[in-house]
């Protein structure tokens, strides 16, 4: 119970609630921060970078499905790590940024790291973003960032903190407090459903990232259903890869639309049915609709659902699962050969929509374990991966969905490897994006990460210049003059190499797997 400064307080009460690892860069206006990191048993990340360290964090709690806890400074601490914290927002990752600030601004100018007003600065991209003034404010809003991650949708929060008051002695906090649980399904919404699914013929499940934590439940609805599926590309592994009802992570796909519209009953369970997972204004259901997600801004959206549950994914998949136990499984009018057919057309007009890449996606797949956990950036690999290789199991491959930023891929790679020591991570970037945060390298190095980096380098904004072409625009500034990446990664210490056939790239792969530092793969066509 003794005093210490607040900075230190923090560390060790972050440490009482299972924070285990913390990422961030110590500067001179959060240095109070760093006082009580290494005595509370808690081990930093040094990031080359705020945005490096965000994307950590994230990578970290997408991983482990613990929150992402980062340390930055005032101002451009801040503002570098705002964008992490915009794709966390997107994709409703748990995330804890805590930023020192200064004590007064109105009445002082010209002081370091200055900004007008950078608690609201940091609220247009997260969840909420507060000062506390007081060591029990800063406590209290800890433990409700904590509380609001298991209890609602998980979205980033930003604490920031006066450096006079993180400098103070303040007492310790408070003992952690019971966890706050999800709403649970209710007898209700659980007879929507049921009485939904009795009725229909061509029964079809969309099931989204926010069902992740409910694979073996769905499955098993599924099954007893001889129900179809579509999930969003978030929500890939939830249904099982040998469902000969799956029709995969393919909702972009015009023709989707036809197909849901000759569903009897659609169940949309974890997803926002965003722009980001449809590429069109509405889902193309003609059936009643009965939409499922803990968060009821998306209960009452454009997508105009007839049935509303709010309450956990999981637990609703839990529970309809549980209903179906004992009852014979159902023989819906959905065939196999129709939706095989359909994935096998699907499949061909993504390759010829950016040739080359399926060959590698298939050899890939084949040599990885099936515990590997995947970290993509915003490149033609990625979006032609996440829709023609199935995952075996929910939540092993990550990727920038909603906000969409590039350098997304190592960074967060390497958040999800510390996460995970001795099980496989890969990460997975375009020659383009992979420069945003290259310099992360030196973490990964300094680490000794066994990560191999695959790099698409097609030498240009390849999606870009194509977007341009079919917009009948002449393409401009989609060339820039690449490095030679392979040097470049034997600077920062690790391993390169540059495969040049199918096999060839798993060898890589597997070798990068084993190695004692992380590997740049190049790869081109």
């Amino acid at each position: 119970m003794t005093d210490r400064p607040l900075g230190a307080q923090i560390s060790h009460m972050l440490k009482s609630r299972g924070v285990d690892t913390i990422f961030g860069i110590p500067g001179v206006h959060n240095v109070e921060l760093y006082r009580g990191i290494e005595e509370a048993g808690i081990t930093h990340v040094l990031a080359r970078h705020e945005q490096g360290a965000g994307f950590m964090a994230d990578g970290y709690a997408r991983a482990t499905g613990k929150p992402g806890v980062a340390y930055v400074i005032t101002g451009p601490g801040l503002t570098n790590i705002m964008t992490p914290m915009g794709q966390a927002y997107s994709d409703s990752v748990p995330m804890l940024v805590i930023s020192s600030c200064l004590a007064e601004t109105a009445a002082c100018r010209g002081q370091l790291h200055q900004m007008r007003d950078q608690r609201a600065a940091a609220a247009t991209v997260c969840d909420w973003s507060e000062e506390a003034r007081s060591p029990r404010a800063a406590y209290d809003l800890i433990d409700r960032a904590l509380a609001e991650f298991t209890a609602a949708r998980p979205r980033p929060k930003h604490l920031q903190l006066p450096i006079p008051l993180l400098e103070a002695p303040a007492p310790p906090a408070l003992p952690a407090m019971a966890a706050t649980r999800t709403p649970g399904v209710t007898p209700t919404g659980l007879a929507k459903a049921r009485d939904l699914l009795d009725h229909a013929r061509r029964p079809l499940f969309i099931l989204g990232g926010g069902a992740r934590g409910g694979a073996d439940s769905a499955r098993a609805v599924l099954r007893s259903q001889g129900a179809a599926s579509f999930c969003t590309q978030a929500g890939r592994g939830i249904a099982a890869v040998d469902d000969p009802l799956n029709f995969g992570a393919t909702l972009a796909r015009p023709e989707s639309a036809a197909v849901i519209a000759s569903a009897d009953a659609v169940i949309a369970i974890g997803t926002e049915l965003a722009e980001v997972d449809l590429w069109r204004e509405s889902l193309g259901h003609d059936a009643p609709m009965l939409r499922v997600d803990l968060d009821p801004e998306s209960l009452s959206d454009g997508q105009r659902a007839d049935l509303h549950v709010a309450c956990d994914a999981a637990d609703f998949l839990a529970a309809l699962a549980e209903a179906q136990e004992g009852r014979e499984p159902r023989q819906s009018d959905w065939t196999a050969e129709e939706v095989a057919a359909a994935r096998a057309r699907w499949r061909a007009e993504a390759d010829a929509e950016r040739p080359g890449i399926v060959p590698l996606c298939d050899a890939l797949r084949a040599v990885l374990p099936a515990d590997a956990m995947i970290y993509s950036d915003m490149t033609q690999f990625a979006y032609v991966a996440q829709e023609v290789w199935d995952m075996s199991r929910p939540g092993h491959w990550h990727h920038p969905f909603g906000f969409g930023t590039l350098g997304y891929a190592l960074p967060a790679a390497i958040g999800g490897a510390v996460a995970r020591p001795n099980l496989p991570t890969l990460a997975i970037a375009g020659d383009y994006g992979f420069q945003y945060t290259l310099q992360e390298l030196g973490t990964a190095v300094e680490l000794g990460l066994p990560l191999p980096i695959l790099l698409w380098d097609n030498g240009k904004l390849k999606e870009i210049e194509d977007s341009m072409t079919a917009s009948q625009i002449a393409p401009n500034a989609v060339v820039a003059r690449n490095p030679d990446f392979l040097a470049l990664a034997r600077a920062y210490g690790a391993h390169a190499c540059a495969p040049e056939t199918p096999a060839d790239l798993q060898q890589a792969v597997l070798e990068a797997l084993a190695a004692d530092r992380p590997t740049l793969i190049r790869m081109t066509l």
